[in-house]
């Protein structure tokens, strides 16, 4: 099983023929992000057999150069939004990591962190305005896919719209980590504090899998 064969599958469902129709009108008539050949980045950068821990977002961010097809992420030259700022003081907080320059997860993806938006792409200036159009169906079904895997998962789930998922998930073979989502609205609210890389790490170990380094290192400026 791979992420393109399951894409493809979900492809020749009506939901998913409706979703491109809307899709592909969408980015013909509006400004819309990621740009479209990274909307599935997250699923070529992590293979099907590697993931490890899956880290389910909301949606892309919604302001120009941000988006970058993996869930709270930005390329390297792009300042660091704020729930992403949030990200790496819990991971400093947890396992002592230094706040890198940057904010470039492509580190984790490369390590087996699958990072999936529940919602692929979003309008510019207008945050989940792509919610309800369909892409629900193809990312739960991605997780339902990656549940039936008999090794065992670590699924992070920051917000209410990535625990949506949670009946999805079987617990007697994964481990579920659920916290409020690290946004500035909601960080406090039980974000902050929450350990969740040292938690994925220690049920990684627990099952004889190597465990994520999630420190992010630094890029050297010219």
């Amino acid at each position: 099983m791979t992420f393109k064969e399951i894409i493809e599958h979900e492809k020749q469902k009506n939901y998913y023929l409706e979703l491109k129709k809307k899709i592909d009108q969408e980015y013909a008539t509006q400004t819309v992000y990621p740009p479209r050949q990274e909307i599935f980045r997250s699923l070529n950068l992590t293979s099907f057999d590697d993931v490890k821990v899956v880290i389910v977002g909301q949606d892309p961010y919604h302001e120009p150069g941000q988006a970058n097809g993996l869930a709270f992420s930005v390329h390297a030259n792009i300042t660091v939004p704020p729930s992403l700022v949030n990200i790496y003081k819990e991971c400093h907080d947890d396992l002592g990591c230094y706040i890198p320059n940057h904010g470039d997860l492509t580190a984790w993806a490369k390590q087996g962190v699958l990072l999936l938006n529940n919602v692929l792409t979003v309008r510019a200036h207008q945050a989940n305005s792509h919610r309800g159009l369909g892409w629900e169906q193809l990312t739960l079904n991605i997780i339902r896919y990656l549940n039936q895997r008999e090794k065992p998962l670590v699924f992070i789930l920051w917000g209410k719209n990535a625990q949506e998922k949670i009946q999805y998930i079987d617990t007697s073979k994964h481990l579920i980590i659920k916290s409020s989502h690290p946004s500035p609205y909601s960080a406090n609210y039980g974000f902050f504090g929450s350990k969740p890389f040292s938690k994925a790490n220690a049920f990684l170990v627990q099952h004889q899998i190597e465990p994520i380094d999630w420190q992010i290192k630094n890029l050297e400026r010219r």
